[in-house]
């Protein structure tokens, strides 16, 4: 099935979006992560569109959502996730299952926490809610720029996290096949990483995660309460959110369905067919989308 582009101003912002799929079918809404956008989800998309109903938008920041300087935009989680709340009011999107990746996880958490009755079920790969996530190696120097005392220092220190060697190795450190992983993908994300400004918004996003962090109580106490199931389909050889993300949720879903993947942090890529499986199975094992 085609998947069709458009974009819609919401928030005082252009927000491009990807969507396929009958409108009157069950939706599901797909959030990319860092340094990415909507076209991780190229492939994915269709193999859904055939039972589901599924939007992709770019977060500000990323792909081709567009935010004019007269915005004067804040660049920080809290605030993207109210631009995608103000996106799903714009598609009268109503009770829904969300897929998260990375960035995607805090922002749709923070939506599922303003939206319980909406949001039905969640699928996350490699998109984290527990401190025993967070990969040391990748994340001990961005933790500095949390500290009050952080210096220009540490984060120029991050700067070449930035630029295309880091976003290469982000698709594929830990993929068993990295030469059929597609170029393009990650020169695509780089190109728009590298547009003016972009980058100190990337900055600014590193040293405002500390602020999810602080938030994943309240995620783990949203997951014990609302009881919603999900599906944790993790890259099981990711560095940046490691295995023991995936594994936290034990402690707090009781309707939780794991898989595992054989592949880094862009799980999703040469995997999509598997994955599309596995999200079938699970709405339809749990019956999300039932009258």
């Amino acid at each position: 099935m085609a998947t069709c582009i458009a974009t819609v101003r919401v928030d005082g912002v252009d927000i491009f979006y990807r969507s396929a799929g009958l409108p009157s079918s069950p939706t599901i809404l797909l959030l990319h992560g860092y340094p990415t956008s909507s076209h991780m989800f190229r492939n994915l998309i269709p193999l859904l569109a055939m039972r589901y109903h599924v939007v992709a938008p770019d977060m500000p920041g990323f792909g081709f959502t567009t935010v004019s300087p007269e915005r004067q935009y804040t660049y920080n989680f809290a605030t993207l996730a109210r631009t995608m709340a103000a996106f799903v009011e714009a598609l009268s999107l109503r009770r829904f299952a969300i897929y998260v990746f990375d960035y995607g996880a805090p922002v749709g958490l923070r939506l599922a926490l303003s939206r319980p009755d909406d949001v039905l079920a969640i699928i996350t790969q490699n998109g984290n809610a527990y401190e025993a996530g967070l990969g040391h190696s990748f994340w001990d120097g961005v933790r500095k720029l949390w500290s009050k005392d952080s210096t220009q220092a540490d984060e120029d220190a991050l700067r070449p996290q930035l630029e295309l060697p880091a976003t290469r190795w982000q698709y594929t450190n830990g993929s068993p096949h990295p030469t059929t992983i597609p170029p393009e993908a990650y020169h695509l994300d780089q190109a728009l990483l590298d547009r003016l400004g972009n980058k100190e918004i990337q900055l600014g996003l590193f040293r405002d995660y500390g602020n999810n962090v602080k938030l994943y109580p309240q995620f783990q106490e949203y997951f014990r309460r609302s009881k919603v199931p999900v599906l944790t389909a993790w890259g099981q050889h990711d560095e940046i959110f490691v295995p023991a993300g995936a594994e936290g949720f034990k402690d707090d879903v009781k309707n939780l369905e794991m898989r595992w993947l054989d592949a880094g942090h862009f799980a999703l890529e040469t995997n999509e067919v598997q994955m599309a499986e596995w999200i079938i199975g699970f709405l339809d094992k749990y019956n999300v989308f039932a009258e």
